[in-house]
């Protein structure tokens, strides 16, 4: 067996109406924190769905501050504010309630707030210097698995972004609480879904660092996410559907942190980054077209996904891989998400810029189990225009 590593966070609550609690759980794992900062944005706020968490946490003793200004692909100016905010407070844990941005923010709050070290100084693998303040992270969306992974992006200029990847990033305590998902429309719920999809397909096939356990939780992942996300769009206030798709979004996290995503992320981050899309959108619209090009490499792979995705589908694994990627498209086309970059005012005169910016995700496409060409890229774009 080839020699790996897996790492992961510390602990994992999995409970639906968890939040309203998190004040005595908090109390009994963090002895010495009393002053706590919860990292969210506006739209979450706005909700009242943090409100059960932070009396909670104020009845348990905690002095509560809250950041709501985080906005998607957070720029560096949110990420100082929110550091500022943290030392001003004189906090001793950060939580993190949000989407991926929220929860990238909080860590990047938890090993800067107490450090001498500039943002600037930290990106790259391996960077922070020293230890950080707890963390906690509470995903209110099922999609980016941000909770379980040790890497933050930041937004550095007008379509540029940067990450930070270290181990102080993983969290603490992450908990998992559906009911702070009830309240994401339909479409999101698309996205977002078919984003830790993607995740568990991606981790599933990583070239370089695949591994056994990694391996178990793609595929359990890839199965509650299969199994739940029509569910979850179709009937939002399903609770069961709910907390079955934020338990995949973060098994996906935990399989990707360690068997890196590859093209289809790749592809993806010059969509979201030129034109805006979600993220999660940004790699459905091209999901399809990625597994066919990847097929002669993967296809034996992609097979046993689909045996999870499209049970009793039978057949040779070129066959097999075709079920998987033509359930992937039905997926989307159910949801009712967008299915074609031209959807997205995107035009065949912008793909060689596509192709360009793809091509700069050297890290993401080493790990794609077909090697991939500008040509390659340009021609996959095309296929999903």
């Amino acid at each position: 067996m080839t020699a790996f590593a897996f790492h992961t966070v510390a602990s994992i609550v999995s409970e639906p109406g968890g939040a309203a609690r998190l004040g005595p759980l908090l109390a009994e794992r963090f002895t010495q924190a009393r002053r706590v900062l919860i990292v969210t944005d506006p739209g979450f706020l706005r909700t009242g769905l943090l409100e059960p968490a932070r009396a909670s946490l104020t009845q348990a003793g905690f002095t509560v501050s809250i950041f709501s200004e985080v906005v998607a692909d957070p720029p560096e100016h949110v990420v100082n504010t929110a550091v500022d905010v943290a030392r001003a407070n004189d906090v001793d844990l950060v939580i993190g309630f949000g989407g991926g941005s929220s929860m990238d923010v909080t860590k990047l709050v938890a090993v800067l707030a107490g450090s001498a070290q500039p943002l600037a100084q930290i990106y790259g693998i391996g960077n922070v210097k020293g230890a950080r303040l707890p963390l906690v992270q509470v995903p209110t969306t099922a999609g980016t698995g941000s909770e379980v992974t040790n890497i933050a992006i930041v937004t550095t200029g007008e379509t540029t972004k940067m990450g930070v990847v270290a181990p102080q990033l993983y969290a603490d305590l992450v908990l998992l609480d559906a009911t702070l998902t009830l309240g994401l429309p339909p479409l999101v719920t698309a996205a977002t879904g078919i984003d830790a999809m993607v995740h568990a397909i991606e981790a599933y096939t990583s070239k370089i660092k695949k591994n056994p356990l990694s391996d178990n939780l793609a595929r359990e992942a890839l199965r509650l996410l299969s199994n739940n996300l029509l569910v979850a769009v179709e009937d939002g206030s399903n609770l069961e559907a709910r907390q079955a798709m934020l338990l995949g979004a973060c098994l996906a996290g935990q399989a990707f942190s360690n068997a890196p995503v590859a093209a289809v992320h790749a592809l993806a981050y010059p969509i979201g980054g030129i034109f805006h899309v979600p993220h999660g959108l940004s790699n459905s619209l091209v999901l399809p077209h990625v597994l066919r090009f990847n097929a002669s490499h993967a296809a034996p792979l992609y097979a046993e996904l689909a045996d999870i995705v499209v049970p009793g589908s039978g057949g040779s694994h070129a066959a097999r891989t075709e079920g998987l990627i033509a359930a992937m498209q039905q997926i989307a086309q159910r949801t009712g998400i967008q299915t074609r970059l031209q959807e997205l005012g995107i035009a065949e005169t912008d793909l060689d810029r596509l192709a360009d910016d793809a091509m700069l995700q050297t890290r993401l496409l080493g790990n794609n189990p077909r090697e991939l060409t500008r040509a390659d890229a340009r021609a996959i774009y095309a296929a999903a225009l």
